[in-house]
């Protein structure tokens, strides 16, 4: 086996599944020097009847090789002349082989309405994921969309396994279905997550892109109850005497100019700063949340998630521009962070149902613009909800681009 790290990502238009399956095999395993230790798998909804079939036929050519994967109604993936493609509602397969030595590979599927408790001890959860965390694994993980617990289970990882990267998404389906579906091991999966823990020489570096922007000014939260915010002060100093969320809000938006007046009618979400002390808040920092409504009485303001005194937030704008320029920002950071280090040789993408060629007017814009950054193979879908980290913790997120690039820690 080759010493260094290896990574295959093709796609499959074919009609047939056994046809897509048999040329993204050949295809993949053609540009590979040895055999491959790991596979990912993403599979078109248009396929969602033949989905009890697609590990039986994987099965044919690797009998034993850990794979995981989940059904999409877009998939992502590199095509015949080395272009990726973000092919949304089509028959699609992408497979994903990869090299990865001396790299531990485990995979798990896990029922996510019967975990272990949240207050007992973590040792549960390794037993339940199977994996040492001293072995400091990195994850990348498909849970099913109508399943109960998924925040839960990220919790879990992230107990059991603090610190460590988790990315992957909820399967998603095509229009008007309900089926979705999960790849582990050799068998498939209706409900509950499969995750794939990586450990040993092997960084998966993250990106997560909320498409947003920030506007006005950070506030601290002075008052909440669970997701509501009962009170703001201006950033700088949260002695500072308060003022109803709604009035500061109207403040804020009042400042704005015309275009973004507009745009805050309907686009105007809240970002929960991870770091409530750090000086300088950037893109990244934030945890973007719907803002779900207000109380007029009160001038209270209602998000979609809980908010506690003492953290601060800052209102943020999404659209086509703003997602665009939050991705430009974040791979320029990426790439100045990542000189002299290992080069990544392949990476992995999810991406919500409502970015794509809805948000911008036009196919491959997020993979394209990481391309230009890191032209490397690309694999992934298009989720129902993304999942990666912010400031070390693991959320599920919505109308994000998340990347897991992986490289050799030496």
């Amino acid at each position: 086996m080759s010493e260094a790290m290896q990574w295959s990502s093709v796609i499959s238009k074919q009609p047939s599944l056994e046809a897509a399956i048999s040329e993204v095999v050949d295809r993949a395993r053609a540009t590979l020097q040895g055999p491959p230790t790991v596979g990912f798998l993403f599979v078109s909804s248009a396929f969602a009847s033949e989905y009890p079939r697609v590990m039986p036929l994987i099965r044919r050519h690797f009998p034993d090789l850990p794979i995981v994967g989940c059904g999409g109604s877009g998939i992502i993936g590199t095509d015949a002349q080395g272009m990726v493609q973000e092919v949304e509602d089509d028959m699609l397969v992408s497979l994903t082989l990869a090299v990865l030595p001396n790299v531990a590979v485990q995979s798990f599927h896990v029922e996510t309405d019967a975990l272990p408790d949240l207050d007992g001890s973590p040792n549960a959860w390794v037993d339940r994921i199977g994996v040492d965390p001293a072995c400091e694994p990195q994850f990348v993980v498909f849970v099913d969309p109508l399943s109960d617990g998924i925040n839960d289970f990220l919790a879990g990882l992230d107990y059991a396994y603090p610190g460590m990267p988790k990315i992957g998404g909820m399967a998603s389906a095509g229009f008007g279905s309900t089926k979705s579906g999960l790849f582990c091991g050799d068998r498939f999966h209706r409900t509950g997550a499969v995750g794939m823990a990586l450990s040993g020489d092997i960084v998966l570096d993250t990106i997560v892109a909320q498409g947003c922007r920030p506007v006005g000014s950070p506030y601290w939260v002075t008052e909440s109850e669970r997701n509501v915010i009962l009170g703001l002060s201006a950033d700088g100093d949260p002695d500072q005497s308060e003022k109803p969320p709604l009035e500061m809000l109207r403040e804020m938006v009042a400042d704005l100019g015309e275009a973004d007046q507009e745009l805050a009618r309907d686009a105007l979400f809240v970002g929960i700063a991870q770091n409530a002390f750090k000086q300088d808040l950037e893109p990244g920092d934030f945890l973007v949340r719907n803002l779900l409504g207000f109380d007029p009485r009160q001038g209270a303001l209602a998000i979609g998630d809980r908010v506690r005194a003492g953290q601060r937030i800052q209102f943020h704008l999404r659209d086509a521009s703003a997602s665009a320029e939050d991705l430009e920002v974040l791979m320029r950071r990426y790439r100045k962070t990542a000189m002299g280090k290992p080069k990544p040789v392949g990476a992995l993408m999810f991406s919500c149902l409502g970015r794509g060629k809805g948000l911008y007017g036009e196919s491959n814009f997020d993979s394209g613009v990481f391309a230009d950054y890191v032209p490397i193979p690309l694999s992934g879908f298009f989720c129902n909800g993304e999942i990666g980290p912010v400031e070390g913790s693991t959320f599920l997120h919505g109308y994000t681009s998340v990347f897991g690039i992986v490289r050799s820690k030496h």
